[in-house]
């Protein structure tokens, strides 16, 4: 089994790199606006305020321990309420704010289950998401914006090492969102791992640049932490700015010549298709040294694409890193190597699914390598008894090391089934190959057809290419339907909206055809969807149970003939 060196056990924590920085005058964060105007504020200035809002949580009544539910977009707000109810010794929550217009009711019912599980005591969040919360969320200390707390002397809390330090809620991809429970510990050697990857020179002072939602593990846990545990400096915008002008994404790495920037594959495909040469005048990507590449599944098109598609502007292959953490785990569990070139090996799709075993082929499979453990992780593959799996056999992906979660909240089943003996079950599927993780789905999405398993990512990413298909908006399931004689295929499209009524048209059976080519498995149900339609989790996963649910419910908006001729002509 793959093993790294154990990582020594910080004697430091979040709220001690706190109070430590601000040495620096590079250290802090930087907010771009929509007019890719900067904001700074120093980490000298971003404890102060944090300081000011833990004398008003104090003096509100919050306590050592109780849960406080953060409600905010990208801005110095989230950081004022994060760090100030740390310093008050309760428990941050980071939900994530409304956004889609028309799921007010998602919204609200999602929000009251979320606070509900965390046993949260005061929501902080602006006036105007207070006045939408309204009364779907009632807690002890009801909602308050950062401006309605009282003035007080605050009195800073000691975190020790065992202290929950977040509660972070897994995305839910499968079932609803699980309260992660992060201890300090937890927490800080998770920054410390993944600080130790850029360490600074004297010709170089490592930056990062992140769109990434705060309220998510890779945003939060993966680029704030370790820009505190070293003083550094860190560039933020909103994640909703990304989605309307990729190009922003790109324009800022170079602006501010930031070494590092994460992001899910997704975010690799929309810059291919939503950026134009005009956008991307002046910017020089050379200074990139790590794109990390992670959160879901990785399509070696995209990567390929990408490299090649922003050479022209300095983009380097050996800078994209594909890596694979989770929430239960404070975040990375491999990494690939840096500066390496990613690894994308053939697998022989019909061995995976009789044999369970990897081998190479000339005409199979293609699937990015994860890497290996970063330092003090290791990993196990094993089968549904919790029996070691040979290299090259699919099972289980197992995981230990010193950033794992202490459970789900108030859930001492569910932990009970994902902690074995140290070891975290992750869920995953997946397979090593000369010492590196391949993954190969989730257990629990596993598409179940004829007595075989098959990943549902393999059968998505087949259409990717397909006209008039909006990109990562693709989910396939398997079901049982009354009277069936067996398992169904079906797959949930979301057309673009700048699709023609010849694409759409076309669309149904294009997505078939590329499907039986890719995977040889037939399509028994096809649903082209209005852009949008598709169930997301809040780090923007697609939720294949929640799919099919609403499906069956007839809940989901089908594109009907006469929507698809009225997009035709507004393209």
């Amino acid at each position: 089994m793959p093993e790294t060196p154990d990582m020594p056990e910080t004697s430091e924590g979040i709220l001690d790199w706190l109070e430590q920085a601000g040495r620096r005058p590079e250290g802090g964060l930087r907010f771009i606006d929509r007019a890719e105007k900067a904001t700074w504020f120093g980490w000298a200035e971003v404890r102060a305020r944090a300081l000011a809002a833990c004398g008003g949580l104090q003096a509100l009544g919050v306590e050592r321990g109780d849960r406080v539910a953060l409600v905010f977009p990208t801005g110095i707000d989230f950081f004022t309420a994060f760090f100030g109810a740390l310093l008050a010794g309760a428990v941050p929550v980071p939900l994530y704010p409304p956004a889609r217009l028309g799921r007010t009711e998602e919204y609200l019912r999602r929000t009251a289950r979320m606070l509900e599980r965390s046993g949260a005591r005061l929501v902080l969040a602006e006036s105007r998401v207070c006045r939408k919360l309204g009364g779907a969320v009632e807690p002890a200390l009801g909602c308050r914006a950062l401006t309605d707390l009282p003035l007080g002397t605050a009195r800073p809390v000691q975190a020790f090492p065992a202290d929950l330090a977040l509660i972070q809620f897994s995305s839910g991809t499968t079932v609803d969102p699980k309260p992660v429970a992060l201890s300090h510990r937890a927490v800080a050697a998770q920054a410390e791992i993944l600080a130790s990857f850029w360490p600074d020179t004297t010709e170089l002072r490592q930056s990062c640049v992140s769109w990434l939602p705060l309220y998510h593990d890779m945003g939060l846990i993966g680029c704030v932490f370790p820009a505190l545990a070293r003083d550094a400096g860190l560039t933020l915008f909103a994640p909703e700015l990304f989605v309307a002008r990729p190009a922003l994404w790109l324009r800022t790495l170079s602006r501010y010549r930031a070494t590092i920037s994460p992001a899910p594959n997704f975010a690799y495909s929309l810059c291919l298709t939503r950026i134009s040469d005009a956008e991307m005048e002046g910017v020089d990507l050379s200074g990139w040294q790590t794109a990390l590449n992670g959160a879901e599944s990785i399509s070696p098109a995209v990567l390929r694409a990408f490299c090649n598609r922003f050479a022209s502007w300095g983009f380097r292959p050996e800078a994209m890193t594909p890596v694979y953490g989770l929430s239960e785990a404070a975040l990375a569990v491999t990494f690939s190597d840096l500066g390496q070139p990613f690894q994308v090996t053939r697998f022989d799709r019909e061995e995976l699914a009789r044999e369970g075993r990897a081998r190479a082929s000339a005409e199979g499979r293609e699937i990015v390598s994860v890497g290996r453990p970063v330092p003090g992780f290791r990993l196990r593959i094993v089968d549904s008894g919790g029996h070691d799996l040979p290299a090259g056999a699919v099972g289980r992906v197992w995981i230990q090391g010193p950033s794992l979660m202490e459970g789900y909240l108030g859930d001492p089943e569910g932990t009970e089934r994902a902690l074995r003996d140290g070891w975290l079950d992750t869920g995953d599927l997946g397979f090593l190959h000369d010492g590196e993780l391949y993954l190969a789905g989730r257990a629990k999405d596993a598409v179940i057809l004829r007595g075989r398993n098959h990943a549902p990512e393999e059968i998505e990413r087949a259409v990717d290419e397909v006209s008039g298909l909006r990109a990562g908006s693709v989910v396939a399931v398997s079901w049982l339907p009354e009277d069936a004689p067996g398992e169904v295929l079906a797959l949930f499209v979301e057309a673009t909206r700048e699709a023609t009524p010849e694409e759409l048209a076309a669309l149904p059976d294009a997505c078939r055809e590329a499907v039986l080519g890719a995977t040889g498995l037939a399509v028994d149900r096809l649903e082209v969807l209005t852009p949008g339609a598709l169930p997301r989790t809040s780090s923007g996963k697609l939720r294949r149970g929640e799919t099919l649910r609403l499906y069956l419910a007839g809940e989901l908006a089908l594109l009907e003939p006469a929507a698809s001729l009225l997009m035709g002509a507004l393209a």
